[in-house]
């Protein structure tokens, strides 16, 4: 899960290391052509496709924050490296034209959970917010305005917290003595409704914070919106990798790539529909970092790497019952 990302914050803290960089490089080899980056970050992505051979790489990241910190290396890359700020669920849009290849890394980022003042992480005390751009309501705001049952689901559904019920109960009884507002408020709110953990278990709040994360961020609507940009952005023969970090996300992906390379669907609560001609061929199982790259970046350690070939197939929208996305949906609370 994220959390296990997340799990880095017991960790001293590592360098801003790209995820499963080597392995995404090898599996869409030989690397040329008009790339997207949708999850700029720190831009280690992107670094290393232009290393390999890509002719540009469009860094697509919905933080404004990171194209300031790459003020001091991107210009040396002149052209080939434009840099947008937006989401990627619009990265056709951002591209300006046809893909040879996108990569997406999900989730938070570890620049982001190093950052006090985001909101992101319980480890030190900030401000409630955890937004991943401008324009749309924060943590302290969502939790403040949202009524006990819808945010038990955001719970449950976005974080897999099967104490939800007895958490969001805590929540508003606990503002309604005073506005929830830091990390360190909701932390504790969270840790006094589960027991303490045992050795080398997460942190109580994780799966909290996680799924608050996603639903402000809208983050699994996100994802699909960016998969499905990127079917119609990509040429055929266009590579299109996805790195997870946790068993939900990675569930979408995979299940995409099934559904649009004529799979049919993994999930036996979803009927079976007419087979569509394939949209991707899927690279073989996930990828996960090897021990070597582990000893480098523990933070690696819950990532997986999805890889699929564009065909030429048109693209068209995808059935989103198949993808085994939470049920709940955020937008119903507002």
């Amino acid at each position: 899960m994220d959390q296990e990302r997340a799990n880095a914050e017991g960790e001293d803290q590592a360098p801003h290391i790209p995820v499963l960089l080597a392995p995404l490089l090898k599996a869409v080899t030989p690397v040329s052509g008009r790339w997207l980056d949708g999850t700029f970050g720190a831009g280690g992505y992107a670094r290393g496709l232009l290393a390999a051979g890509a002719a540009q790489v469009i860094g697509v990241d919905r933080d404004p924050a990171v194209f300031e910190m790459a003020q001091d290396w991107a210009p040396e890359f002149g052209d080939r490296l434009r840099l947008v700020e937006g989401t990627f669920g619009d990265l056709d849009e951002h591209a300006g034209g046809p893909l040879d290849g996108v990569v997406l890394d999900l989730g938070v980022s570890s620049m982001q959970l190093d950052q006090p003042e985001r909101g992101f992480s319980f480890r030190n005390d900030g401000p409630l917010d955890m937004r991943m751009g401008p324009g749309i309501p924060s943590a302290a705001d969502l939790i403040a305005r949202i009524e006990e049952e819808p945010l038990a689901d955001i719970l449950y559904h976005y974080g897999e917290e099967r104490a939800s019920r007895r958490i969001a109960r805590a929540i508003v009884q606990a503002r309604a003595v005073e506005p929830v507002t830091t990390t360190r408020q909701l932390a504790a709110i969270v840790e006094r409704c589960l027991p303490r953990p045992k050795p080398g278990q997460s942190h109580p709040a994780t799966r909290s914070f996680q799924a608050i994360r996603i639903a402000v961020n809208d983050e699994f609507g996100q994802l699909v919106d960016g998969l499905e940009a990127a079917e119609r952005a990509l040429v055929p023969g266009g590579q299109l990798a996805v790195v997870s970090f946790h068993s939900l996300e990675d569930r979408i992906v995979k299940r995409f790539f099934q559904a649009r390379s004529g799979g049919g669907s993994t999930n036996r609560h979803v009927p079976a529909t007419a087979e569509e001609a394939p949209r991707f061929t899927r690279t073989g199982k996930g990828i996960k970092a090897d021990a070597q790259e582990l000893a480098v970046n523990p933070r690696a350690r819950s990532a997986r790497l999805r890889v699929g070939t564009r065909s030429d197939a048109p693209a068209g929208p995808v059935d989103r019952g198949r993808l085994g996305m939470p049920r709940f949906d955020i937008r119903e609370t507002s």
